[in-house]
């Protein structure tokens, strides 16, 4: 599959770059997040994606909210999983993975499974149960340097395609925060602190956007985050092609 570039206006900054890498959008199915932003009941927390029926050329990314009018990007939450510093792509999608395409649902699909599979057998939990699509954690906590190696685009699509809505490291690869902007699969989130070691898989938390900060309603400790920036509408609409034509940039279809 060809690889396109996209120069992104001088007043629109990211944290890393001014050009950004990514796949055209040519997918047959959209996903949207459902959030709930007063989890009063951690034990009764739903699944937080909701499929749409196939729609011709619609954009497959999972942090796409702004086309359903119940959504909010503002806050989500669900069970956190926690991994280490240096987590590279090939832990979070093995290479041999990489033939699949993800502008193909089922492919995108299978992706997913995938996610994190690369993790070694130190890791005793599965972030995507054997025999299960999707992951039960909605956001992942890492230490330093997530998403380190190759400049694969998968990664941060195969974590939106398991479920997740984003992750919270201390400090990225500069590569896999700017494909997670251009693909608008997850909201790549800096702590202020070392969250990897103050927060444990299976932990209930809140991400508020809007109040950067990470509330862990397992330990009953909130966390601040630093703002997401001008990145967050480009996520929010779905990627950089989503944004550019939400906001004139280049022509709707």
């Amino acid at each position: 599959m060809a690889l396109f570039s996209a120069t992104v206006p001088q007043n629109l900054s990211f944290a890393s770059s001014h050009k950004l890498s990514f796949y055209p959008s040519s997918s047959s199915s959209s996903h949207f997040l459902s959030f709930n932003t007063s989890p009063t009941n951690p034990s009764k927390l739903s699944n937080h994606i909701i499929t749409s029926p196939p729609t011709p050329r619609a954009q497959i990314t999972r942090a796409n909210a702004s086309s359903s009018p119940s959504a909010s990007a503002s806050s989500f939450h669900g069970l956190c999983y926690v991994v280490g510093d240096n987590i590279d792509t090939d832990q979070i999608i093995p290479a041999e993975y990489l033939t699949l395409v993800p502008s193909k649902p089922d492919e995108y699909v299978k992706l997913g499974s995938f996610a994190l599979i690369g993790l070694p057998a130190s890791y005793a939990a599965r972030f995507v149960d054997p025999g299960e699509t999707k992951s039960k954690y909605a956001v992942v906590i890492a230490g330093a340097n997530f998403g380190c190696g190759s400049s694969r685009e998968h990664a941060p699509v195969a974590l939106g395609a398991s479920g997740a809505a984003a992750v919270v490291a201390e400090s990225y690869a500069r590569i896999f925060f700017r494909n997670s902007v251009a693909t608008g699969e997850v909201y790549p989130l800096e702590s202020e602190t070392r969250l990897c070691e103050e927060c444990r898989t299976g932990d209930v938390v809140t991400i508020e956007l809007g109040e950067s900060r990470l509330i862990n309603h397992t330990t009953g400790k909130e966390y601040r985050l630093k703002p997401i920036g001008d990145a967050g509408p480009v996520i929010e609409a779905g990627g950089i092609f989503a944004y550019a034509r939400k906001t004139g940039m280049i022509p709707s279809r």
